[in-house]
């Protein structure tokens, strides 16, 4: 695996310019302008990167838990439709922003791996995926998440004692502008919960992310430090998206570097350096992907910068989580 505290140990917003991702991501890259007819020319090259992410992934294993989990975006909505009788679709991507905050907060009070902590919001993902927020209150499901992530990626169990404190201290101190009670919920809710998680997710625990992905391919194009902080911190982001739900961890991490090549403005080299690795357009143009997919992705990264943009979350989440579907008793199916 791939270091985790790598060049972003924990999740930044304020660091990516909205206005240079609106208008820089794709319209200053050749790939793009010409319609795309380079992209995807195939080659030993994208051969190469392809065949190692399925060995580095183990992608190539029948019933990986990587593909089970590779769910159908129009199956998803499907799912919320009970959530969002009460919900608009911008209130419940609002609700998944704060709980995957809550999660990162929780990790980093914990002092996680943000390995840990994106399988956790993965976790967390992959469960409201298949029920409604009226089945657990997400306010159990969170630090159950953590709790699992922990013991999954090989962190070390996390005491109970010490998971409770810092929920309380998180929610209490960090969140208060959400919640007005403190954290409710003891050891025994977060067992039962965990029955609850793992029961869903039929012990397919292991989760690849992009992290391990963008490293290599960034490698591959040659080492840039400042183009491989911009990729990270853009993966990070997507956990507040449903795109670990939707695409390979790869191709993510294909859309992400995209972007970064993008906004730093990553030029071609002299006539003379055209085999340069620093030329992000030459390199690109020489993978076999499907466009379509990375642009999907690129709109609904862009689509949570727009939001984040005109969203305040002190002022708003209160209203909404008062909106939100609440369990009868803790916990049920």
């Amino acid at each position: 695996m791939c270091s985790d505290h790598g060049p972003s140990s924990s999740h930044r917003r304020g660091t990516i310019p909205r206005r240079s991702l609106r208008h820089r991501t794709l319209a200053e890259m050749d790939i793009v302008q010409d319609g795309g007819r380079n992209f995807g020319a195939g080659g030993d090259h994208s051969a190469h990167l392809y065949t190692s992410y399925l060995r580095s992934t183990q992608a190539n294993i029948p019933n990986a838990s990587s593909h089970q989990w590779i769910l159908d975006k129009q199956d998803i909505i499907k799912e919320r439709q009970k959530d969002l009788k009460n919900l608009s679709e911008d209130d419940y991507w609002k609700i998944q922003i704060f709980f995957a905050n809550v999660i990162q907060a929780l990790g980093e009070q914990l002092k996680l791996r943000q390995q840990v902590i994106a399988t956790a919001t993965v976790y967390f993902k992959r469960f409201y995926a298949r029920y409604s927020l009226h089945c657990i209150d997400p306010v159990l499901m969170a630090p159950t998440c953590i709790f699992l992530a922990s013991k999954v990626e090989e962190f070390g169990v996390i005491s109970n004692s010490r998971l409770i404190t810092a929920a309380s201290t998180v929610f209490k101190n960090k969140f208060s502008y959400a919640f007005t009670k403190e954290f409710p919920y003891r050891v025994n809710h977060v067992l039962e919960c965990e029955f609850y998680l793992l029961e869903l997710m039929d012990c397919c625990l292991i989760v690849y992310h992009p992290y391990r992905a963008l490293v290599h391919y960034i490698q591959d194009m040659g080492p840039d430090e400042q183009l491989l902080q911009a990729s990270w911190k853009i993966v990070n982001d997507t956990y507040r998206t449903d795109l670990c739900l939707i695409y390979p961890p790869f191709m993510i991490a294909l859309a992400c570097l995209h972007m970064a090549c993008a906004i730093h403005q990553k030029e071609p080299p002299k006539e003379h350096q055209r085999d340069s690795p620093r030329d992000c357009r030459h390199w690109f143009a020489e993978l076999s992907v499907d466009l379509d997919k990375i642009l999907e992705i690129t709109r609904s990264i862009l689509r949570l910068y727009e939001i984040w943009q005109s969203y305040d979350e002190r002022t708003e989440i209160g209203p909404i989580l008062a909106k939100m579907p609440k369990p009868k008793s803790p916990p049920t199916k």
